[in-house]
């Protein structure tokens, strides 16, 4: 009988659908899940074993952190010694170093997962005297480089929250190209002009992006020096995330004999400690027997520091939890999102998960001030059957309004991200003012990130990261360039996310059902 590890390796040696590339990164995971993993207790690894808890599928032996927020500023004022780049005098050289810097920023992907605050990065590089026009042109030679060398839409860039020739420039850019990467995040303070997010809503009508994300918020859980990356994933600059580990709370509900009260008295402090557990195992393979921090140049140069690194701690599955509680309780039409009793008890698990968390120490946890970031973890292909993160499951969402209600009281409980998509009619791109009025309303009432789609676009949004329509066609037999897209073309197959319920923006005096 021939070894599974060749099997496995020669699937993708002899694939059709793969490119070099690909196949390179996909052998690359087959070896580091070739090795013993990080020692577990048996009821830890029992709990992996039967994904209660997961490991996000990262490998068996982290060599890398998840996600590395590089202080991209420091490298420009200081150049990079292992990189032999100096200083760059002008826009053109620090596009340039950038491009060079990229591609050695690993991360879970093996893709950078960060790109920096670009605005603010250039801004102080372009000569008043060039012309738009310039600007424009070179930002897109920059842009088209960043698609086709880091093919993957986990790529993400952050701009705002203050206004400048940069931005203005991306959002050109972006609307004239119409490609999947950068994921871009826009941050959003009341100092932010309303003509700038109307701008950046009229690019989110061509292309989907970006998000908006309450700066004031970010501000307060990471200080200024923060940034949005891959999906949702907020953390600091110059630090990261070790790991992602996330508990399925579907699954521990699932488990448990008793209703609410005992849930959230008994079960939760059991399962979050297993998932601390399987956290901890992985961050210190990866500090103590991997060395990532004593060895890469990012660390060595001061681009990283390990002090501003911490786990994220992930949950998914809030909603069939809850409502498997309310059944439990005698209240089965009692549904998440469209009830206040289903609304609140969402709101007493998260908030107990959110205390458990704060309560454990984990080595090497420094930026989050020696405990876990708690993040709403937004799903993976795999999930069957179970919600992403804190969401309302697709298809079941209610007005926009009952909606932002929902879901915006537990976004601050939440330090290392959380996301809710809405999808939206098409006839709002005739009044995108609108738009802008309903993200200052839903950061006002609370919300951490707001996301939405068109529901005609092109591009669509798969747990955050965005894929073409086009590019998902075929590709198990033809393959597809972005790395991304294989992921995205199991999600929508097993999530069905273009069937997210389609919310109407309209003016409350021409809805006669409206409170008011």
């Amino acid at each position: 009988m021939q070894d599974p590890l060749v099997d496995a390796a020669e699937r993708i040696v002899t694939s059709r659908a793969l490119g070099h590339d690909q196949k390179l990164r996909r052998l690359a995971a087959l070896a580091d899940n070739a090795l013993p993993y990080p020692a577990l207790s048996p009821l830890c690894r029992e709990a992996l074993d039967a994904r209660v808890i997961c490991d996000m599928y990262e490998g068996n032996r982290p060599f890398t952190p998840r996600y590395v927020l590089p202080d991209y500023a420091k490298a420009l004022r200081n150049g990079v010694r292992y990189l032999e780049l100096e200083p760059p005098q002008d826009l053109d050289d620090a596009l340039s170093f950038l491009t060079i810097l990229y591609s050695q920023v690993p991360s879970v992907t093996t893709y950078p997962v960060y790109l920096g605050d670009l605005d603010a990065l250039l801004e102080p590089l372009v000569p008043a005297e060039l012309p738009d026009a310039e600007l424009d042109a070179k930002l897109r030679r920059f842009w088209i480089q960043l698609d086709r060398l880091q093919p993957d839409a986990f790529t993400h860039a952050n701009v705002g929250p203050g206004d400048g020739r940069v931005i203005r420039s991306i959002w050109r850019v972006e609307r004239s190209l119409r490609q999947v990467v950068p994921n871009l995040t826009m941050k959003v303070s009341a100092e932010t002009p309303d003509d700038l997010i109307e701008d950046a809503v009229r690019t989110v009508f061509e292309t989907g992006k970006p998000h908006f994300v309450n700066h004031p918020m970010m501000v307060g859980d990471h200080g200024t020096e923060y940034a949005a990356v891959s999906c949702y994933n907020s953390l600091k600059v110059r630090g990261g995330a070790h790991s992602l580990v996330r508990l399925n709370l579907k699954e521990a509900v699932g488990r448990h004999v008793g209703q609410a009260d005992s849930f959230i008295a008994d079960a939760l402090p059991h399962w979050v400690e297993l998932t601390a557990k399987l956290g901890e195992a992985r961050i210190r393979s990866l500090v103590e027997d991997q060395g990532f921090f004593e060895s890469h140049f990012l660390a060595t140069e001061g681009l990283i520091d390990i002090d501003r690194f911490s786990l994220m701690f992930g949950i998914f599955g809030l909603a069939e939890c809850v409502n498997e509680l309310m059944e439990r309780e005698g209240h089965p039409e009692a549904r998440y999102g469209h009830d206040e009793r289903a609304n609140t008890l969402a709101h007493q698990v998260v908030g107990r998960i959110a205390e458990l968390v704060k309560q454990r120490p984990l080595p090497y946890c420094a930026g989050g001030g020696g405990f876990a970031y708690l993040h709403s973890q937004s799903g993976i292909d795999l999930d069957l059957d179970t919600t992403a993160g804190t969401r309302i499951p697709v298809g079941d969402e209610p007005d926009m309004l009952t909606h932002i209600e929902a879901c915006a009281p537990i976004h601050q409980l939440f330090p290392a991200g959380i996301s809710d998509i809405f999808h939206v009619e098409e006839t709002v791109t005739r009044n995108p003012r609108a738009m802008v009025d309903v993200i200052r309303g839903a950061l006002t009432a609370g919300m951490r990130d707001f996301t939405f789609n068109l529901d005609s676009n092109e591009f669509i949004r798969i747990t955050g990261y965005l894929v073409r329509k086009s590019d998902l066609v075929d590709v198990d037999e033809h393959g597809a360039r972005h790395s991304s897209d294989y992921l995205a073309a199991t999600a929508e197959l097993n999530h069905t996310v273009t069937t997210r319920a389609i919310k109407r923006i309209i003016a409350a005096e021409l809805n006669p059902t409206a409170g008011g």
